[in-house]
């Protein structure tokens, strides 16, 4: 386990999956504490893809892969290539084990840098291959929300209108339901994630807070390249994720070929990919 700490904020991150699994502030945890009965994960990392693929496999120039659900990252032990008081950078490079499910030579970093009340995670991906690499990325944090969700609104900095895709295991549905009109508040009910998460597509707004509306306490997240947005937590539980991603689940009809999968991030020979988000304790 690696500690972060300033004068504001106290980070731990473990090596596994080089995954968030602590932020303290005023000797309050704004994480999830991950109970292995309900659900161990934080922050899993999805990397090479985000949700689910058709059966769990994709085509690449002909060839068949077999990758699960948000890929393969959460799962790895990361180096520690540098820490300080205020900044860690995890490693993770490609592997024979990697190969067999993607076939791409890879650095993935995972860069946390404390500044304030805030937490940047910057994730990079250096394409070491001699051909174009398809991938995706996101975070999926999970945010305690010891009182239960329904006490907490999801704020947005404009007024939205969301539509939520139906989401059915591994397949993101065509379909979509309202969630909010014309209002910059998104209120929680447990009944939401009965099913699953809620997905947004094509979103506008770049930045959302979790709020509980009796305390006050909150967080925020910013991310300001994030085309999808997910919200999910497991029905009943004291979390809630807030999930910038860019990339989405396999849709119905999928012909497999990761090259046509929708959102997909193609990356030419040794070039290099950022995806940036920003976690601030808001007083």
């Amino acid at each position: 386990m690696v500690t972060l700490k300033n004068s504001e904020l106290t980070v731990k991150v473990n090596e596994m999956g080089a995954e968030l699994r602590s932020i303290v502030y005023n000797d309050t945890e704004y994480m999830w504490e991950g109970k292995p009965e309900i659900w161990s994960g934080t922050a899993p990392i999805m990397f090479p893809i985000c949700g689910g693929l058709k059966e769990d496999k994709y085509l690449l120039n002909g060839k068949e892969y077999t990758l699960t659900k948000h890929g393969f990252a959460k799962l790895s032990l990361f180096e520690v290539e540098s820490a300080t008081d205020d900044c860690a950078v995890f490693l993770l490079r490609s592997s024979d084990e990697t190969k067999s499910s993607y076939p791409f030579d890879f650095e993935f970093r995972v860069i946390y840098t404390l500044n304030g009340k805030s937490l940047k995670v910057d994730y990079k991906v250096d394409n070491k291959s001699a051909d174009t690499m398809y991938f995706n990325v996101g975070a999926h944090e999970a945010y305690a929300t010891p009182e239960g969700i329904e006490d907490y609104d999801v704020l947005f900095d404009s007024e939205q209108t969301l539509s939520a895709q139906n989401l059915y295991g591994n397949i993101l549905a065509h379909t979509s339901y309202p969630i909010i009109k014309d209002s910059k508040v998104l209120p929680l009910y447990d009944k939401y994630f009965i099913l699953d998460a809620l997905p947004f597509k094509d979103i506008s707004f770049k930045a959302a807070t979790l709020r509980n509306r009796k305390t006050g306490r909150a967080i925020r997240i910013d991310f300001p390249h994030a085309p999808y947005f997910l919200l999910w937590h497991k029905h009943g539980a004291g979390y809630m994720c807030l999930e910038p991603w860019n990339g989405i689940p396999d849709v119905p009809g999928s012909s497999y070929d990761i090259i046509e999968k929708e959102g997909i991030t193609a990356l030419s020979a040794n070039n290099t990919f950022t995806f940036t988000h920003t976690i601030t304790v808001v007083e």
